[in-house]
């Protein structure tokens, strides 16, 4: 389909990578002028619309490769590792990113419960081409960067369509899913929650399971079906993308971030980081950190 209106849009209010135009809530403009290495972070619930380039993002085993007119749905708290593959000066990628309000889903339950739709992705990532039923709406919302009072008032109602219209389409199979109280995807996502709050804990299946309100088996088995790794898995993915930040950000040395994010032994710790990142942790030490080690400011 026809994403130039949006694209020029997207240009004009992000023209370069660093520049961010007036903000509209949920939604961010995201740009960058070169292929990126790999780069880990926690995405909420979200939608992902590739405008321009190309990037991979993986979650768990699962795996995508988004083009230009792509579009991802991310239903759960997921730790995601991606990489832009396709971008440059001229053609930078460029990807329009909407936060997904799971209280507006919850709220849309009773006028979608009885649609008669396609069966849903088990999976906590879908990934489709862009259709006009949500494109629409949501160029409509990106253009109200032109009037904030306009945003103020129309705003709301967009972002209601915009999340109605994504129930809808094939993309939104597991929200759908997230829309019934005792669903595989509404009790994982109550593990998934605690999880997200106790990281740095040490959190058995069982207690997990537990929570969730459902035996070991069953839940280990949906838990990976759903998000495409394992509990003790993804409690890793956590810690190890909350330690790239405390070094990068924080300036705290190796061993005081393997012991901030729950790891008992920092070896330990520098293998699994060199193992998911591709560098040991030392690498990614803040220069104000390290120039403290030296004895300089």
């Amino acid at each position: 389909m026809d994403l130039s209106h949006l694209t020029t849009l997207a240009r004009k209010y992000c023209a370069s990578e660093n520049a961010h135009g007036w903000k509209l809530p949920q939604l961010t403009i995201y740009r960058r002028d070169k292929v990126s290495a790999i780069e880990a972070t926690i995405y909420d619930p979200v939608l992902c619309l590739i405008l321009q380039g190309s990037k991979v993002t993986s979650i768990g085993d699962q795996h995508a490769e988004l083009n230009q007119g792509d579009a991802l749905v991310v239903s759960h708290d997921l730790p995601v590792a991606s990489r832009i593959t396709k971008a440059n000066q001229q053609e930078p990628y460029i990807a329009v990113i909407l936060s997904l309000d799971l209280g507006v889903i919850r709220g849309l339950y009773d006028q979608v419960a009885g649609a008669k739709l396609a069966e849903a992705n088990a999976h906590s990532l879908s990934t489709w081409q862009a259709e006009p039923t949500w494109v629409e709406p949501l160029t409509r919302y990106v253009a109200l960067m032109e009037n904030p009072m306009d945003a103020r008032v129309l705003g709301p109602s967009i972002l209601r369509e915009i999340h109605y219209r994504l129930l809808l389409s094939p993309i939104g199979g597991m929200l759908r899913r997230l829309l019934v109280a005792d669903s595989h995807a509404s009790l994982i996502a109550k593990a998934i929650d605690k999880l997200r709050h106790e990281f740095r804990t040490s959190i058995s299946v069982s207690d997990l399971a537990h929570h969730a309100g459902m035996s070991p088996s069953s839940f280990h088995e949906h838990f990976k079906s759903v998000t495409g790794t394992t509990p003790i898995q993804y409690q890793k993915d956590l810690r190890l993308i909350e330690a790239r930040t405390a070094l990068v950000q924080r300036g705290l040395s190796v061993s005081e971030t393997a012991y901030s994010v729950g790891y008992e032994s920092p070896t330990h710790f520098s293998r699994d980081y060199r193992k998911k990142f591709s560098v040991p942790p030392s690498r990614d030490v803040s220069p104000t950190f390290q120039n403290q080690q030296n004895g300089s400011i």
